[in-house]
């Protein structure tokens, strides 16, 4: 069956329901994809990413946002005022990464890995940075990644991850570079080689925290987990992320906009998603199509 992908989006109001009082038309809005119930557990409580019932737009078969018109609750519609259209469809990553570091608990001064410099990985590079965590060593296969980081925050540490190398001494060289100290790595690769050095890269009583989506069934060291006390955590999307989310772009705390690395109208949208997916030859980072 045919299916419309995107979850990341922003544009242009052109027409309420009369119920709508806090959005007109000409409003510029971010679009957060979710659809909820509103009668569950983790909707009544807040935490509305675990709703029973949820249609996340773009995951069949819920249709996703790649059109030129979307029919959306003006409830998740999120002024952005000013901000750019790009920067409003980035929001999406942004919230993942704000969601992940709220769970993990990420505080002025923490020393921290990053295991990925993909969009997510970068993103959060920029959250931890602005968090004030140090040291932050951040991980990848792809140099050129690491170069990305290094240009978006100097301070932070690079290690690049090579064939052959056991995911003990990986794990042993990423403290290494942040002083032994390493008491929390975020996981944002989903890759189970990588989850792994990262347990073993955080010290005595550490966390590890994937954001990242990996493979259904994994292989982990449970001995090291166990006989270390390192909490494993994970996160499910996002929720209550998009108004933190616009604050700090607004206010310049957080700048994206490096992460964009290709621009394509609706039109060559194949284009796109061929550029994105050779990002080893492109270089891409995060490739916008925008309706022009």
């Amino acid at each position: 069956h045919d299916h419309i992908l995107g979850h990341e989006s922003a544009g242009e109001i052109i027409a309420v329901h009369p119920s709508v009082k806090n959005l007109s038309v000409g409003d510029r809005v971010a679009v957060e994809p979710s659809a909820i119930c509103n009668k569950c557990e983790p909707c009544l409580t807040g935490r509305y990413n675990g709703c029973l019932e949820m249609r996340f737009m773009s995951t069949p078969p819920v249709d996703g946002l790649l059109r030129r018109y979307v029919n959306h609750s003006a409830i998740w519609c999120h002024k952005i005022g000013d901000m750019s259209y790009e920067d409003g469809a980035m929001l999406e990553p942004l919230s993942v990464s704000l969601a992940g570091m709220h769970r993990a608990q990420i505080a002025l001064g923490d020393p921290v890995l990053i295991c990925g410099a993909g969009p997510i990985g970068l993103m959060t590079l920029l959250c931890c940075a602005a968090a004030g965590a140090e040291p932050i060593v951040i991980t990848d296969i792809d140099q050129a990644r690491l170069d990305v980081a290094k240009e978006i925050c100097p301070r932070v540490k690079t290690y690049k991850v090579e064939p052959g190398v056991s995911m003990e001494d990986a794990g042993a060289a990423m403290s290494k570079l942040a002083g032994g100290s390493l008491t929390t790595a975020l996981e944002c690769s989903g890759v189970e080689s990588s989850i792994a050095a990262a347990i073993y890269s955080v010290k005595f009583g550490g966390k590890v925290f994937v954001i990242g989506v990996g493979k259904p069934d994994m292989q982990i060291p449970f001995m090291r987990l166990s006989t270390q006390e390192i909490d494993l955590q994970f996160q499910y999307r996002y929720a209550n992320t998009w108004p933190r989310a616009i604050r700090l772009v607004q206010s310049g705390v957080i700048d994206m906009k490096r992460l964009v690395t290709h621009r394509f109208d609706l039109e060559d949208a194949v284009s796109a998603f061929e550029t994105s997916a050779g990002s080893a030859k492109t270089g891409a980072i995060k490739v916008l199509i925008q309706n022009p």
